[in-house]
Formats: structure tokens, C-alpha cells, sequence
């Protein structure tokens, strides 16, 4: 007897049906997966489908499928599971932009000495770059005696600029025929429309395959919803992570992409506690008003917690997932209180705009730990560069030794001594926007009667923090965080959930966005402030495959409750303990 389908399996093939018809004839496609639809599932689908499909012509021809992905960890994950096959050619944009526009040396010498952050270095060696060759290997803009390094932020804009010629996108197509591309609502917003603008609906360009979830945009350069005449959209109306009373939350919250679960009869919890009847004095000032104290915040979630427990909740790390969109709360518990108040945006550190932290945080702390290792391809990897020459013994030791005392200092020292050793070794070394900073720090002139910059201000109190605090925040980005940047959380699933909302962030107040998403029409001046909200607390509120909690710890208004009970049901909407 046939096995019966799930719903959401029943969802899972229409769309996967859908697609491979659009993969047939040649139309450029949207697959919208909401989340725990399966998007890796589909895509895998979608390259070993056409694997099968072009394995007699593609190779004949020296073309590849190419799949663009949004962090290497993906792109890992997705060559393992098409048995690394060589009809694809899978990598993050920006390694995959660079083997596009390598080969024209010519063009992008011309390119780079027009680019205003390349004026001062070029004007350093007589105005041009002559016939150096341009390479992409060291992270940081450099013109040496016959070469020039780009930096990492250089790839993009030169690979935009250069799809406005003919020839480069026929080489393109040429290369590459199909091309798919992952999480594509946070690839960067200006590549998106230089694809919109010179390939889709043009004559002979390749085919493409979007992948992902306009809802789950959480990263501020992303394009989010990709819409276009020649792009057939096609939703993923499955959900396999989550229980049905989760989901139906979902659904509610997003009416527009229903999904359907794989067990209606699973068992599940949802809660939302908020503390509107909480007496005393909530914080005040235009990122933290309305909130709890600290204190306060900490003993309501205690209370909270084990009210789960009475209700059959195990709160244990392997069960239970707490996420907080808070953070003076956060920090304190974390264990970088001083470096969180050492910034006047929490974005500085949470989301890795101040240089200092994204440097230490994506590059530094993950060198460390291969060098720990004792992987020095993955910590040459991590400082994103190619292994350099190791011309004698001597070469070796003496970036062995610099490591050691770095890996020391992280231990003990300050964020100032980490920098002043780096300075010092120049192994490895600090990018130019770190090198930047610092310069302008050490020239400015106290005595002048001039106040510091608020930049300035900041970095030289984060050079007096302990840099424990810096591998305490990591540990939290790691783990604990929406913003976290190999999409860990994003992608991530756990049994149970709870959600910690309150205020300190600048671009968010989850308590407007509750009030605006029950209003009738949303103001254009909100739009964008509404959507970033709205999509970290849905990614957030999908996360659970049986129980859900939120707990809001800042004032809310009868217009947010009531939004709160008609997403997640007025019995599930109570005061907080």
C-alpha cells in the first residue's frame, strides 16, 4: 500500500514540481521558502535535477551551473550534498564575482583608479597603477611593486561595473548558463539590480534560480524582495520544523505564504507574556523607553522561567534555546557589559559596524582558534588571505611565535595591547580601516581645546576594555544571536524557544512594529523600519519545532496587545508572573 503524503510534503512537491518545469523550459524563477520549508532540501533538488539533466553537454562545452551562496559554511554544506560534483561551480558571491572579472586586467585597472577610496594609495605611487597585475588575496587595498590588492568590499562594485559591457556578460553566459543563488534576500541589493538591469529578460542571458525568504531578510546591504516580469515566483508552502499551533501563529502573522505541517496532530505550546501590570519607574530615553529595569528584566525572566518549567518546559541548553532582542540585559549576562557600554548604537557591536569588532570577530577570534588547532590553512583562511611564502625555518617561527603571544594577550591583555601587538608583528595584520582608526586617534590633539569626535570618544574607551569581553561577545554572536553571521540562528532550529523583546536597539521597537501591524495602512516613512522589525521577529518566533514563549519586557499599547492575540490567540497572551 502506498504511503500517504504530509501536508507539507504534498506542499514540498507542487512547488518542487513547479520549479523543475521552470528549470525545463528555460524561465528564470523566485522559490520563496518560508521558514522551515526546506530551502537547502530544494535547491540541492533543483542542481542535482539539473546535474542529471545537462551531465552529456555541459562538460563538453566547459560550462558549470553555478550556485552562489551566502557564506562558506553553505557552500560547504551544498558541495557535500552534490557529491562535489564538477558540473558545479559553488561559492560565496564574492569569490564568485572575482573569477568573473579576473580576467580583465585592463578594464580593472581603470576601474580601480577611479574609485575614490583607491585615490590616496594611487596617487602615493605617481597618479596610476600602470600594468600591475590586480589580484584579490590579502583583505586589504594595497599597491605594491607589480601588484594590487582589492579589498574585499572593492569585488562587488567592479563586477557591477563591469557587467554594463557586452563582452564581459557573454563570457558570463558563456561560463555559465544556469546560475542559483542562495539566501538571495540578503545578497547585495546593487548586484541584484545590475542583474534585473542587464540580465533578466534580455536575449541570451544565463537562467536564473533565486533562492529564499523576503520575511527572513535580517541584514541591512541585502536586496530583500526580488521582483521582476521575467522571474516566476513560487512558494514553498511546507513547514517541516515546526508543530502545528506554531505554525498556525505563523500563518496568521503571515498570511500570504500558508504553510502546511508534516504531523497536525503533533502536540505543542505557545505562550506570550507581557508586563503591562508590572508598578514602578520603566526606563526612559529613545532607544530604552518604556523598558524594564535591568534588575527588574532579569528576576520577570526568572519568573518566567519557571512557570515553563511547572508547565512541562525542560529549560536545558540541548532543549532549549533562549534569544534575546534586548540588550542591556543581554550583555550584562554575557559577560561584555563595559564593551556594550562603550557604544552609543548597540548595531556597533551587535551587528559588527564599528571596524575594530567586525575585524575581531569574523577574522581575528577564528585565526586563533585554527592556529589552536593547529590548521594554518583555515587561520590563514579566516584572516582572509592566501597562505604566504615561507621562504626559511625562520619565517615560520617567527609567525608561530607572534601568534602564541597574540593567543596569550587575548587571555590577559587589553583590546589596546591586542591592537599594539599587531601593530608591532604585522602578523597578522590589521586591515586599513582598523589601521585607519587608529591613526586618527594617535593624531588627535588633546591639548588643541578641540572635542574628541564621539568615534574617537569610543575607541579609545574600547582600547581600555578587557579583550576577554570581545571573546565573550563572539561566544554570544555565535550562538545566541539573529544577527549572527554565518546565519546561525537564521537557519537553525531548537525544541523549545523563548524570546526575550524589550528595547535598546536603535533601529528596533518590536512594540511600533505590533502597533503597525495591526493598523490599516502603514506610513512609507515606516515601511522600512516596520520590515526590518517585523522579519528578526518572525526568524525569531519560527525557531521552535514544539514550544514557543515570548516575553516582552517593554510598556506595550492595547493596539500591540491586540495584534499579540490575533497572531498568537487571546488565551495565549497573559501577564508575566
Amino acid at each position: 500500500m502506498p504511503e500517504i503524503e504530509s501536508p507539507a510534503e504534498t506542499a514540498s512537491r507542487r512547488a518542487l514540481e513547479t520549479m523543475y518545469a521552470c528549470l525545463e523550459v528555460g524561465q528564470n524563477f523566485r522559490l520563496e521558502a518560508g521558514a522551515g520549508a526546506g530551502k537547502t532540501y530544494s535547491l540541492v533538488k533543483a542542481l542535482r535535477f539539473l546535474i542529471e539533466r545537462r551531465k552529456d553537454t555541459f562538460p563538453k562545452r566547459s560550462q558549470q551551473i553555478a550556485c552562489i551562496t551566502f557564506t562558506n559554511v553553505a557552500k560547504d554544506e551544498i558541495a557535500a550534498r552534490t557529491d562535489r560534483s564538477p558540473m558545479v561551480f559553488c561559492e560565496t558571491n564574492h569569490a564568485f564575482c572575482w573569477s568573473l572579472i579576473s580576467g580583465f586586467q585592463k578594464p580593472l585597472r581603470a576601474l580601480i583608479e577611479a574609485m575614490p577610496d583607491w585615490k590616496e594609495k594611487i596617487e602615493e605611487v605617481g597618479g596610476s597603477v600602470g600594468t600591475r597585475a590586480i589580484e584579490y588575496s590579502l583583505g586589504h587595498r594595497s599597491i605594491r611593486d607589480h601588484r594590487v590588492s582589492i579589498h574585499h568590499d572593492d569585488v562587488l562594485p567592479l563586477t557591477i561595473s563591469l557587467m554594463a559591457h557586452e563582452k564581459f556578460r557573454r563570457m558570463i553566459a558563456a561560463r555559465f548558463p544556469i546560475i542559483l543563488v542562495d539566501e538571495y534576500q540578503d545578497t547585495d541589493s546593487d548586484w541584484v539590480e545590475a542583474i534585473k538591469a542587464h540580465f533578466l529578460g534580455q536575449p541570451g542571458s544565463p537562467l536564473f534560480g533565486f533562492f529564499g525568504d523576503h520575511w527572513q531578510k535580517i541584514y541591512g546591504g541585502g536586496c530583500g524582495k526580488l521582483e521582476h516580469a521575467n522571474v516566476t515566483e513560487i512558494g514553498k508552502e511546507a513547514n517541516f520544523r515546526s508543530v502545528k499551533v506554531v505554525v498556525d501563529a505563523l500563518n496568521r502573522m503571515r498570511p500570504q505564504l500558508q504553510q502546511f505541517v508534516e504531523d497536525p496532530n503533533a502536540e505543542g505550546q505557545v505562550r506570550v507574556f507581557h508586563t503591562n501590570t508590572w508598578q514602578g519607574q520603566r526606563q526612559k530615553g529613545a532607544h530604552w523607553g518604556g523598558d524594564l529595569p535591568s534588575p527588574d528584566a532579569q528576576a520577570t525572566l526568572e519568573r518566567v522561567k519557571v512557570e515553563l518549567e511547572q508547565t512541562g518546559w525542560d529549560l536545558s541548553p540541548s532543549h532549549t534555546k533562549i534569544l534575546m532582542l534586548t540588550h542591556r540585559l543581554l550583555a550584562s549576562q554575557q559577560g561584555y557589559s563595559n564593551l556594550a557600554a562603550t557604544f552609543r548604537f548597540n548595531d556597533a557591536f551587535t551587528k559588527k559596524e564599528h571596524e575594530h569588532i567586525a575585524f575581531f570577530v569574523d577574522q581575528l577570534e577564528p585565526a586563533c582558534d585554527a592556529f589552536i588547532a593547529r590548521r594554518y590553512g583555515a587561520m590563514f583562511e579566516a584572516l582572509g588571505s592566501t597562505t604566504p611564502q615561507m621562504r626559511s625555518h625562520s619565517d615560520k617561527t617567527e609567525w608561530h611565535d607572534a601568534m602564541t603571544q597574540l593567543v596569550a594577550l587575548r587571555e590577559g591583555g587589553t583590546v589596546g595591547q591586542v591592537v599594539e601587538h599587531l601593530r608591532a608583528q604585522r602578523k597578522p595584520r590589521l586591515p586599513d580601516a582598523v589601521e585607519k582608526r587608529e591613526r586618527e586617534l594617535r593624531d588627535f590633539d588633546k591639548s588643541a581645546g578641540i572635542e574628541m569626535p564621539r568615534g574617537l570618544e569610543e575607541l579609545e574607551k574600547l582600547r581600555g576594555i578587557a579583550y576577554s569581553e570581545v571573546k565573550a561577545l563572539r561566544r554570544y554572536l555565535d550562538g545566541h544571536s539573529p544577527f549572527e553571521t554565518k546565519h546561525g540562528v537564521k537557519g537553525a532550529e531548537f525544541e523549545n524557544v523563548l524570546v526575550v523583546v524589550g528595547r535598546g536597539w536603535n533601529q528596533y521597537n518590536f512594540g511600533e512594529m505590533l502597533e503597525l501591524a495591526g493598523a490599516s495602512v502603514i506610513p512609507v516613512a515606516k515601511e522600512e523600519a516596520f520590515e526590518r522589525n517585523r522579519n528578526l521577529f518572525y526568524v525569531a518566533c519560527s525557531r521552535p519545532q514544539k514550544r514557543l514563549a515570548i516575553l516582552f519586557t517593554q510598556l506595550l499599547s492595547p493596539e500591540a496587545i491586540a495584534t499579540l492575540e490575533s497572531w498568537f490567540g487571546a488565551d495565549a497572551v497573559t501577564p508575566a508572573p
